[in-house]
């Protein structure tokens, strides 16, 4: 019985072993904006995105805190979480999508694959429909994607008062860049 026992433990342990071996994710994914308007230069970066992936579904998944978005000027800073995001009242933006032509991709396999990225983003508490084109690189068994998109901050609710247009682009670029590992 004993026997029995262990061997449908071990059982259970390498099917979970396996299972979590079709996720991969960060707590350290690095996002960067640019929203630079005419006479300023409106950049950050946030070093702490979490992601997780699923390679057997293509299933994906962000998570930022906006009070972790880094600025090369502090008062660009508190302008970004107290008046445009509202980081208090929507302290992250999240991401939740699918890679549509996961079939293209091998993640096994040393290469560099393209990505069709499409799903939900949330921002300042409005989720809209995202799609992106990215790049998932394979490398001796390491594992990093990347991506570039863009945004209109309005779309978001976010709105630029007149005194600061020029200064505020309408629109965001954003670039994703993540080093993915093993869920365990």
């Amino acid at each position: 019985m004993k026997k029995l026992t262990f061997a449908i433990g071990l059982l259970m342990l390498s099917t979970s072993f396996l299972v979590a071996q079709d996720k991969i994710f960060t707590k350290s994914g690095v996002i960067k904006f640019d929203a630079s308007g005419e006479m300023e230069t409106i950049a950050a970066i946030n070093k702490k995105a979490t992601c997780v992936v699923d390679t057997k579904t293509g299933a994906m998944e962000f998570a930022i805190l906006m009070k972790a978005f880094t600025f090369e000027k502090a008062l660009m800073e508190e302008h970004f979480n107290e008046n445009y995001v509202e980081s208090d009242t929507y302290p992250k933006a999240t991401f939740k999508g699918n890679i549509s032509n996961l079939s293209d991709i091998d993640f096994s396999k040393d290469g560099t694959y393209a990505a069709n990225i499409s799903g939900d983003l949330t921002i300042h508490g409005v989720t809209k429909p995202a799609t992106s084109k990215g790049t998932f690189t394979v490398k001796d068994g390491k594992i990093s994607g990347s991506s570039k998109f863009e945004i209109l901050l309005e779309d978001y609710n976010i709105s630029i008062p007149a005194v600061v247009a020029k200064n505020i682009n309408k629109k965001a670029t954003i670039w994703v860049d993540v080093a993915l590992d093993p869920l365990n």
